[in-house]
């Protein structure tokens, strides 16, 4: 498939991204989802905080259990110095979450709107906009990126594998700001995943539940190649 193909599809092709050091990482959530984060990011040479709603302590065993090697702090705190930021939070706690805490940050969004298991959430049941978007405009002043929730949190460090491996499973990035997602992609691409790039936060809704490649290991290929075919059919439909 060529670029000409990716484009069409909204799928950007691939670029190869040099940091000198890895970004600060402050993941948002010590549930199922953010020590998992936290832990692939920390292999790969992140240096990794973690944050939940209240007080460092109430998470510092579950932190240094399920992530040695992160530090637990205060949100505030593990925002502050952070270069990234991961939402890792239930959905439903996100309208607590000040978006002051995330000005001038970039926010990768891992959360899902799934109503069949979540219920139906007003902020979020608005189909004329992708449960990223809607965290964008909540976040006015961050820079939203969505990736990290269309594998289960279980298959994370399972799944890894080195660059270049004939079975390393490929996972979306998609944003509206080239630089972030760049920083993002070159994330996913470094715990151990083929980074593909989606041509702007919209088309995001992809990755969402019910989308061609939510939940499903694909390589590169497939993964491009089921997008492909969304894009298409839903093009068709609205012509």
């Amino acid at each position: 498939m060529g670029d000409d193909d990716l484009a069409a599809a909204g799928v950007a092709p691939a670029a190869t991204t040099t940091l000198s050091s890895r970004p600060r990482m402050a993941v948002l959530g010590a549930g199922h989802t953010g020590p998992v984060i936290a832990r692939v990011a920390m292999a790969a040479g992140y240096p990794v905080t973690i944050a939940a709603s209240g007080d460092p302590a109430n998470i510092a065993l579950i932190t240094d259990v399920l992530a040695p090697g992160a530090e637990a702090r205060w949100a505030a705190d593990a925002v502050a110095d952070a270069g990234i930021v991961v939402l890792a939070v239930p959905l439903h706690r996100f309208r607590d979450l000040e978006p002051a805490l995330l000005a001038g940050k970039i926010v990768v969004d891992t959360m899902n709107y799934w109503p069949p298991v979540d219920g139906v959430q007003e902020m979020f049941d608005d189909p004329r906009y992708g449960s990223s978007e809607i965290v964008q405009r909540r976040l006015a002043g961050s820079t939203v990126v969505k990736t990290l929730n269309h594998i289960g949190y279980h298959e994370l460090e399972d799944d890894r594998r080195p660059a270049g491996a004939p079975d390393r499973r490929a996972l979306g990035v998609a944003g509206d700001d080239a630089a972030a997602v760049r920083t993002v992609a070159d994330l996913i691409e470094r715990i151990g995943y083929d980074a593909v790039r989606l041509d702007g936060l919209r088309a995001g809704r992809l990755l969402q539940p019910g989308g061609p490649v939510f939940g499903a290991s694909l390589g590169r290929e497939e993964f491009t190649r089921a997008l492909a075919v969304r894009t298409h059919h839903r093009d068709r439909g609205s012509s």
